[in-house]
């Protein structure tokens, strides 16, 4: 189950050892978590739930709720989040967990107090780029960061971003993004980083608690707080959405792309924004299989290329559908979606079931941005940059961390901090939302060679421009989002490849007739493995949105140089078919066929609380009986009381308040508990390590 080749990511592990689950010896791999060696071993189901015995496991992989708890040498500890260690005795948790005992007063030292004149929470893209700012300038900063490794989301990414080649690295994969921003932050001796360190609360007295390395207590006062923390996923209510196989898709390439984990056979995706999209494709450049995407909108609302690349491997994607149900009794076995209609609710006669492993959720992403409102309220200096003040592109993050940092050392007294206005409306640009799909306008010719651009949707993007040596590519320099056009003048197009390597989208095919005018040459990028594909195969072309055109024949498997890992495949095709082949169909028909019979479950109260297993009907029952305080419904039902203090639940909540025709401004919030994660008693009291 563990990955073993990929083409883009390098497969590396460190020392193998043993570890046990439930008595039963497994392999693990020096710096693994306990939730990436279960799955590796085919274990997906860490517990059961103590009120109604449901299994249980992974759902964020990002500390945000408690579904994967263990009990890892004695201790409840989340699985996501812990290393596994040689001869660590792991077991599932069954039941609500029995503290360690403790036979004496353990040995105490008083809590360490620092000062910075900045923190930053969180090592992402935004609040990367806010420390280069403040490192340039000699400002005393300190970032906090709960994972191993600085990045945030860019080290799960393996695509080639969109936005600018000279404000955003657009054009390099997220994962060389992350090493390019530690690089830079790491030189800087005035900027320090606490990895596996969590932010847990912040508090009048301008100080914000601290777990350093996972043990040390510390609290840390700045001059000025910028909470970089990113966003989390928003969940969905639907029969059986808690069974272990129904996670969030940036879980999925937590064990994928970060762990080298095959965290799946079979998937389906709910959810057709850039999130879901691109986690498809992530999972099957892993050789997992991808049943099929359902989005409730008409259109899917993330980048049309994104869309585009998918249906071209072979996933088909149902638009104006809704998932029913996950199905299977301890783990998914299948997974059954329906077409709505204009309000979005399921048309009965319309399901369609499919045989999975995996139900990815990818319906959205809210602000992280718990510390940033406390630290307002507490009167404490503070910025937010990112996700945590906008969900949008990781491009945008980065520019957003750029101001963030300008206007932070602004706020300490450096006047000429000021950010540019330029580097304002580049944020504007990329964080915007896709733009209008222009129709289809290939001038037809059948001679040299040049660029099929399918990139027909207005997005923030230059990469191709960037790369053509003979500018030959064209995007308006005052707007991004501009369609690329292929313009040619007193130059012609010398067939460099650049832009099929380059272009984020894939999107980007060259045709060439110089050698032979009745069956010229197709290039395509690649991103497979270079072992399923062969010279002299005959493979399925398709079209710009992945409609089947025909056979042709495989000629050449290449790379050139600067190609970053991106093949190049030549394809023999008949002049009709050349200016439309825009990809390769790679995956088997039959593995996204529907189930002969769909499945329909049984209304058996979906969760909505999957903490506290509070149904849907428990919560609407108080609201129509006059509820309008979340706070009332978590004392009548616990919804609300679980280890993840309402993140998961309270959106659906309110949604729920919607349904029922109630305005949230008439609803009282819950109230916010201290502590942002759980933590050990003993840590507050700067307990000794031994105990």
């Amino acid at each position: 189950m563990r990955i073993e080749e990929h083409p883009i990511l390098k497969v590396e592990r460190k020392r193998p050892f043993e570890f046990a689950f439930s008595g039963e010896k497994l392999q693990a791999y020096e710096g693994e978590t306990i939730a990436a060696a279960l799955f590796a071993n085919g274990i997906r189901i860490f517990g059961n739930h103590q009120k109604d015995g449901s299994p249980q496991g992974i759902f964020c992989a990002n500390s945000q709720c408690s579904q994967c708890l263990v009990i890892a040498d004695g201790k409840p500890l989340k699985a996501c989040m812990t290393a596994v260690r040689p001869g660590m005795q792991v077991e599932p948790v069954c039941g609500l967990p029995e503290l360690p005992k403790v036979d004496s007063v353990p040995p105490m030292r008083e809590i360490e107090e620092v000062e910075v004149q900045v923190l930053i929470i969180g090592g992402g893209p935004a609040g990367l780029s806010a420390a280069i700012e403040l490192g340039r300038r000699g400002i005393k900063t300190l970032i906090v960061e709960d994972k191993s490794a600085l990045g945030g989301k860019l080290v799960l990414q393996t695509h080639r971003f969109f936005g600018s080649s000279d404000a955003v690295y657009a054009g390099t994969r997220g994962i060389d993004i992350a090493a390019k921003l530690e690089e830079k932050v790491r030189a800087f001796p005035s900027v320090e980083v606490w990895l596996n360190s969590s932010a847990l609360a912040v508090f009048s007295d301008h100080k914000v608690g601290i777990l350093r390395n996972g043990k040390d207590y510390v609290l840390v006062e700045p001059e000025v707080l910028l909470v970089s923390t990113g966003a989390r996923e928003r969940s969905l209510v639907f029969r059986g959405n808690t069974l272990p196989g129904v996670y969030g898709a940036g879980a999925f390439q937590t064990l994928v792309n970060r762990d080298l984990v095959k965290a799946a056979e079979r998937l389906f995706i709910v959810g057709g924004g850039n999130v879901g999209l691109i986690a498809g494709y992530h999972a099957i450049q892993a050789g997992i299989q991808v049943a099929g995407l359902a989005e409730a909108l008409p259109e899917c609302g993330g980048y049309k290329v994104h869309r585009d690349k998918l249906a071209r491997l072979g996933v088909p994607i149902y638009t104006s559908h809704t998932v029913i149900s996950a199905n299977g009794k301890d783990q998914v076995e299948s997974v059954t979606i329906a077409q709505v209609d204009e309000k979005f609710n399921p048309i009965s006669g319309t399901e369609k079931s499919f045989a999975c492993d995996t139900l990815l959720v990818a319906v959205g992403l809210d602000p992280v941005d718990e510390f940033y409102r406390k630290a307002l309220e507490f009167g404490i200096t503070a910025l937010a940059a990112g996700d945590a003040k906008e969900v949008a592109e990781a491009s945008a993050a980065i520019i957003s961390g750029e101001i963030a940092g300008l206007k932070v050392a602004s706020a300490l007294g450096l006047e000429e901090a000021e950010a540019p206005k330029g580097l304002e409306r580049m944020a504007e640009v990329l964080a915007s939302k896709p733009g209008l799909c222009l129709p289809k306008g290939t001038p037809h010719r059948e001679e040299g060679v040049f660029p099929v651009i399918h990139c027909r949707q207005e997005i923030p993007c230059n990469p191709c421009a960037s790369a053509c040596p003979r500018g030959l590519i064209r995007i308006d320099p005052e707007d991004i989002r501009k369609v690329p056009e292929f313009v040619e003048g007193d130059k012609s197009c010398i067939g460099c490849e650049r832009c099929v390597v380059v272009c984020p989208g894939l999107a980007i095919a060259l045709v060439d007739y110089r050698k032979d005018s009745e069956w010229p040459t197709v290039t395509l990028p690649y991103e497979l493995s270079r072992e399923s594909l062969n010279v002299g195969e005959i493979v399925t072309a398709v079209d710009e949105e992945g409609n089947p055109l025909g056979e042709v024949e495989v000629t050449e498997v290449k790379a050139i140089p600067k190609n970053d890992r991106t093949l190049l495949i030549e394809l023999k095709s008949p002049r009709v078919l050349a200016e439309e082949i825009a990809g390769l169909r790679v995956q088997a028909p039959e593995v996204s066929a529907p189930l002969p019979e769909a499945t329909l479950r049984l209304a058996d109260d979906e969760i909505a609380c999957r903490c506290e297993r509070v149904t849907v009907g428990e919560i609407r029952k108080l609201i129509r009986e006059g509820c309008r305080d979340m706070n009332e419904i978590k004392a009548a039902t616990r919804a609300g009381m679980g280890p993840c203090g309402g993140k998961v639940c309270g959106p659906l909540i309110k949604r729920l308040f919607l349904e029922e025709s109630i305005s949230l401004e008439s609803v009282t919030d819950y109230v916010r508990r201290p502590l942002f994660l759980e933590v050990p008693l003993s840590a507050f009291a700067g307990a000794s390590d031994e105990e």
